[in-house]
Parts: structure tokens; C-alpha cells; sequence
């Protein structure tokens, strides 16, 4: 858990979440920031981060960012409707980044941008989407 979300707001983790290990670390108005720490298994066959693993980085920290309410009792949830990943170097460190960024969109849609770096810096990926939201 992070001193950057309120706790009342954090919701139990899904079989995926659980299963990678990743958490949302800071979730605020149109904003979010994912980590990963890189175990063996989520290695492709070079040794380096599967690229799967930067794919879902991206999604889950652009539909965290448009999801936000600040409010326990008004979840809000998104479904993907368009996903862009751009490979852009290789992680030199032990740690995956993802910080996302709600860029606009209105009553039913919302576009968000988000990069992947690692511990040092590294810009490892980048990401673009456009999200619908689910009706409550």
C-alpha cells in the first residue's frame, strides 16, 4: 500500500494483479502510477521484460487514471477500446514504472497517455488508449 492513495479507495486485487504482482502505488484525478517488480518469470526468452508485461503496465495505469473519484461508494470502471505500445529501450533495472496520464474525453469515452520506465530512469515504453467507461 502507498502513502499516495487513500486506503479507502484501494480495491482488492484481481487474479492478474495477484498473479503478476504489480500495485497501484498513487491514484489521483487523472493520474495513476503502477509498479512491478521483475521476477523470473515474467522474462521472455532474451532475459529481458516480456513485452506483454509493458502492455499491461500501460492499460492498467491509463484505466486507473480516468477512473479515479475519490469516493469509495462511486467505482468507476473502464473498458479498452484502443491500445498503442511503443518499445522504446530495454529495462536495466529490477523495477517496472508505468505513470499514466488522463489527456481528455467526455460523458462516455476518455484518452490517456502513459510510460513505462524502470528504477533508473530508463523510458523503457509508451502508451496511448482511448477508454470507455462501464455504466454503474
Amino acid at each position: 500500500m502507498s502513502d499516495k492513495i487513500d486506503p479507502a479507495l484501494l480495491e482488492e486485487p484481481s487474479a492478474l494483479q495477484t498473479h503478476l504482482g504489480y500495485r497501484l502505488t498513487e491514484w489521483r484525478a487523472d493520474f495513476a502510477r503502477v509498479e512491478l517488480p521483475l521476477t523470473p518469470v515474467l522474462m521472455n526468452r532474451q532475459g529481458l521484460p516480456h513485452g506483454g508485461m509493458h502492455a499491461t503496465l500501460l492499460d492498467t495505469a491509463m484505466g486507473f487514471a480516468g477512473c479515479y473519484t475519490g469516493d469509495p461508494e462511486r467505482a468507476q470502471m473502464a473498458l479498452t477500446l484502443s491500445l498503442t505500445v511503443n518499445y522504446l529501450g530495454q529495462a536495466r533495472g529490477a523495477l517496472l514504472i508505468a505513470e499514466a496520464r488522463r489527456t481528455g474525453g467526455g460523458k462516455s469515452t476518455y484518452f490517456a497517455e502513459a510510460t513505462v520506465r524502470d528504477e533508473t530512469g530508463s523510458v523503457i515504453a509508451t502508451g496511448t488508449g482511448v477508454f470507455r467507461y462501464r455504466r454503474r
